[in-house]
């Protein structure tokens, strides 16, 4: 913008009247690409749901030491967590898991989840009484290609368990486990 100034008595300041825009300049040139960001979480990767229904799944009682069937599938996506056994689950990829298991007993007991033969004790869960189900919400991460995952009656818990069949009505009630790859 063009100004015309001029100093008068006692330095007073004269502004003039102020001109036309002029015409915008051609665009500057681009400049560097910066550095690439971190990469951000990739979500569910895989899923599996595996089920059993009472009955005619798993008839017989669940001993300690023994790994509850879930014999039948359920939906699924990608191609990393898939069936060993009834009551077996491959997991492929080394990776981080969120592992959902929920099943009806007639007594009071607990369940666990175990990782290649191993109990993980922090994944323990049980209940005092017959009138709920045992609900485990759990993060396992492997360390390994081709782990296998179960659920089990503990191998130091006294009673075996029964899978309660048509719990709270006539029809078959199921058990469910769902395996989420998360990372």
């Amino acid at each position: 913008m063009w100004q015309k100034s001029c100093i008068k008595p006692y330095n007073q300041l004269c502004i003039g009247v102020v001109g036309p825009t002029g015409p915008t300049g051609p665009a500057g040139a681009a400049g560097a690409t910066g550095p690439t960001g971190p990469a951000g979480t990739s979500g569910i990767l895989s899923y599996a749901d595996f089920f059993a229904l009472m009955p005619p799944d798993n008839a017989a009682t669940v001993a300690p030491g023994t790994d509850v069937s879930f014999p039948q599938d359920g939906p699924n996506s990608g191609t990393s967590i898939s069936r060993a056994s009834a009551s077996t689950f491959n997991l492929e990829d080394i990776g981080t898991y969120l592992i959902q298991f929920q099943v009806s007993v007639t007594e009071a007991g607990q369940l666990v989840l175990t990782l290649n033969g191993s109990e993980l004790a922090y994944t323990v869960v049980g209940r005092a009484t017959g009138t709920t189900q045992i609900v485990e919400m759990a993060i396992v991460t492997t360390t390994a290609i081709n782990s296998i995952l179960t659920v089990r009656n503990p191998a130091d818990n006294a009673a075996a368990l029964t899978i309660t069949p048509v719990s709270g009505g006539t029809e078959p009630v199921s058990a469910h486990l769902v395996i989420t790859q998360i990372g």
